[in-house]
């Protein structure tokens, strides 16, 4: 069985209300994908510490809501590393008019589908984006 886990570095945990529901969610969201789970970590931090994570690893100097990583050799099962600032999720939901709830299950979900080969580079790729998680929000929410 695939490991789903979740870290705070300097946030409270009291956001996701049933973490073992959100768990197997994710673990049946990679089976549907056709993509195969070893590890899955999701670690929810502030704005500063993803932008120390984004000047580090991808030399860009602006904050952002969620950086992805598959650390896992090419034809492995996944292997990931999801982090999401809860600084921008926050700021996301209010821009966007819409509850913290959804917003954070929606970064969850993007973080999830780029490890299932999602991209959103192009205006194509960002409409399936955003198809796959409108998708899983409405099946989970």
């Amino acid at each position: 069985m695939p490991k789903v886990s979740f870290y705070y570095l300097e946030v409270k945990p009291s956001f996701i209300k049933d973490k073992n529901k959100l768990k197997r969610f994710l673990q049946s969201l990679f089976k549907k994908e056709g993509i195969k789970l070893e590890t899955l970590n999701y670690i929810f931090c502030t704005d500063d510490y993803l932008l120390g994570i984004n000047q580090q690893f991808l030399q860009h100097k602006y904050y952002t809501d969620i950086i992805t990583f598959n650390l896992a050799h090419k034809n492995q099962p996944v292997q990931g590393e999801i982090y999401i600032s809860l600084d921008r999720v926050r700021e996301n939901a209010q821009t966007h008019q819409t509850s913290f709830k959804e917003e954070i299950h929606r970064v969850v979900f993007h973080g999830a589908l780029h490890l299932c080969g999602y991209r959103d580079k192009t205006a194509a790729e960002i409409a399936k984006m955003r198809k796959g998680e409108a998708k899983y929000l409405q099946a989970y929410l």
